[in-house]
């Protein structure tokens, strides 16, 4: 990993198991409940991509809650005041960067518009656990250079029409869904990507449902 990250056992309430001992073997409940937070802390700009992606391969092979409470000792153990869970919906989300990755991911809440003006960074707009309030979602694209990558689960769906490529191309997996499952959310691609890549894709599954081989489950109410 690009830095160390104690291990004194500290903040082990993230696993699930206030007050256990660090040595006590992890289950694939408490790798799951690391990831979680994890993606939680990316999404809230605390992590880059580069360090989630790093803290989340530790975390799907660490053996003990000693090695998984050092992936989040950093990292806040509940919802934070003014955090995605507890904002309101913005009605357009800017966002300007430059060769730093963009990360949307964990319980971030959806805005109604968002403009994504991207530089030679990697874009990654995940859907899985994301607060949802309106059934359409537009977002005006200006990115050159890397991945434009959209998460999704079933009832998010993806229109790339609106999308001009200049030395780019698409990568399109569309999410499984029940015959007649509602669209929760349509996102609306419009702009130009150059550059890179436009990677749609459903959600990889967790360590534990890898293991069980467990489907991905489906939102409540479908």
């Amino acid at each position: 990993m690009s830095r160390e990250i104690s291990s004194t056992g500290q903040n082990s309430g993230h696993s699930g198991h206030p007050g256990a001992s660090p040595e006590l073997r992890a289950s694939h409940a408490d790798r799951d409940r690391t990831v979680d937070v994890l993606r939680v802390a990316a999404g809230d700009g605390r992590l880059t991509l580069e360090e989630l992606d790093e803290r989340l391969e530790v975390a799907l092979s660490a053996r003990t809650l000693g090695e998984l409470a050092a992936l989040t000792v950093d990292l806040p153990s509940g919802p934070v005041p003014g955090g995605a869970a507890a904002a309101e919906v913005k009605d357009v989300l800017r966002i300007h960067q430059k060769h730093s990755a963009i990360v949307r991911a964990g319980r971030w809440v959806v805005p109604r518009r968002m403009e994504i003006v991207a530089e030679w960074c990697g874009v990654t707009l995940d859907f899985t656990e994301a607060v949802i309030t309106q059934d359409t979602l537009r977002i005006d694209v200006d990115s050159q250079g890397k991945s434009l990558t959209l998460v999704t689960r079933p009832g998010v769906v993806v229109d790339v029409d609106g999308l001009a490529l200049e030395h780019s191309r698409f990568r399109i997996r569309r999410a499984p869904a029940a015959p007649g499952a509602p669209v929760v959310l349509r996102v609306e691609l419009v702009g130009r990507k150059s550059f890179g890549r436009v990677v749609v894709r459903p959600s990889r599954r967790t360590f534990g449902q890898w293991l069980l081989r467990k489907p991905l489950a489906l939102p409540a109410g479908d």
